[in-house]
């Protein structure tokens, strides 16, 4: 890990145009980012132990912008899943949310499947990453458990940051669990002694009343902080689930590999019949209300107290011939670095291009061209001249 953190440039654009909600629903603080055409059926992202609701932006910034409703959340302080249950379901009713689709990587998966279990009538679809089942195998692990309410906060992040795998990484890799950790810190003491209590909480995922059908499985095949018997009784329990699995990506492919995760999350969605409306893909309005109404929040989305100055219309277009408005800094010398998706229509079928791509010698850039409905590459090549 990197000695000292610099905020990603497209998060530093990310917390300039999406609102950071905060809304308290009897005693629990939710922190929250809602940002999508609200007709759309949600997505909602649940972290793990060591993240927030920041985590997601790139998943917020790439499907909103292809019409999709996202919803990030923060796990709130509850110490058993029988509070979970109760508190995440006031959370969607405060929200006026009914039905949802919920992807959820580690202890978020494994919150998922409880809600899918107890409240099956809400749950539509799941996405699951790197989870698990029941909470035994950890609570072994944890002998010091029936005291982590009074634990000192410096040993509860030393704890849950001894989970995250430590180098040597690759440079995107290095990059998440380096924004991860500067996550980790902003945490309180109570969120992360109640997390924990959430890890080591006997429970277990019981019988769902949703078909395999409408399941992914979304495992990395490198490394993780769940133990990989525990990934393979996920896959097991769901035979049916659609598995997607990612070469590498580590603990945090959401943020390391977001273009691959991305895709999979659009074909999901589509899979499971939700339809995405790019046609009311806006510019957010001046107060700041990110294309979802705020009412819960009385007009007063929290935006972190970015400049004015600073605010563009992110998913907007200042011409009808003009392309999306960039994150600040990027230009010709960083485009390598940067995430860009080519839509082409051939043959009735929507395609996408790869964030594989070289420079030529004439100053473009060559995209290699994959079926978004197949994952097959195309014979198709097309230049851009930038």
């Amino acid at each position: 890990m990197k000695g000292v953190f610099s905020a990603p440039g497209d998060y530093i654009y990310f917390k300039s145009q999406v609102p950071l909600h905060k809304i308290p629903i009897y005693s629990k603080q939710w922190r929250y980012y809602d940002f999508g055409p609200k007709v759309v059926p949600p997505l909602i992202c649940l972290p793990g132990t060591a993240g927030t609701a920041d985590v997601y932006y790139k998943q917020i910034m790439s499907l909103s912008m292809k019409g999709y409703r996202v919803i990030s959340v923060d796990i709130p302080r509850v110490w058993n899943h029988h509070e979970w249950i109760q508190a995440f379901e006031k959370f969607l009713d405060a929200i006026d949310v009914h039905h949802i689709h919920l992807y959820g990587i580690s202890l978020g998966g494994f919150l998922a499947q409880l809600f899918a279990q107890h409240r099956p009538r809400r749950v539509r679809s799941l996405v699951l990453s790197n989870t698990f089942l029941e909470t035994s195998s950890f609570s072994a692990a944890m002998p010091w458990a029936p005291i982590v309410g009074w634990t000192p906060a410096f040993l509860l992040k030393r704890y849950v940051l001894t989970g995250i795998h430590d180098g040597p990484h690759e440079p995107f890799i290095a990059d998440s669990v380096d924004f991860v950790v500067a996550q980790v810190e902003t945490l309180s003491r109570e969120i992360l002694a109640s997390r924990l209590s959430l890890t080591v909480d006997a429970a277990s995922v019981g019988p769902l009343l949703l078909s395999d059908s409408l399941i992914t499985i979304m495992d990395t095949n490198d490394f993780c902080a769940i133990p990989q018997q525990l990934k393979d009784q996920v896959i097991e329990r769901y035979p049916g689930a659609r598995l997607a699995s990612l070469k590498t990506g580590g603990d945090f492919p959401f943020l390391s590999r977001p273009d691959e995760v991305n895709l999979h999350l659009q074909l999901h969605l589509r899979q499971v019949g939700v339809e995405a409306r790019p046609d009311l893909v806006r510019g957010m309005p001046k107060d700041g209300s990110g294309g979802s109404s705020s009412e819960q929040n009385n007009g007063k989305g929290d935006t972190d107290d970015a400049p004015e100055d600073d605010k563009r219309d992110f998913g907007s277009y200042s011409n009808e011939n003009e392309p999306p408005l960039a994150p600040e800094g990027t230009d010709s010398q960083n485009l390598e670095n940067s995430p860009l998706l080519l839509h082409l229509f051939s043959n009735n079928e929507q395609t996408i291009a790869a964030p594989n791509y070289c420079r030529t010698s004439d100053s473009s850039l060559s995209f290699s061209i994959c079926c978004l409905s197949t994952l097959k590459p195309c014979t198709m090549l097309v230049s851009v001249r930038i």
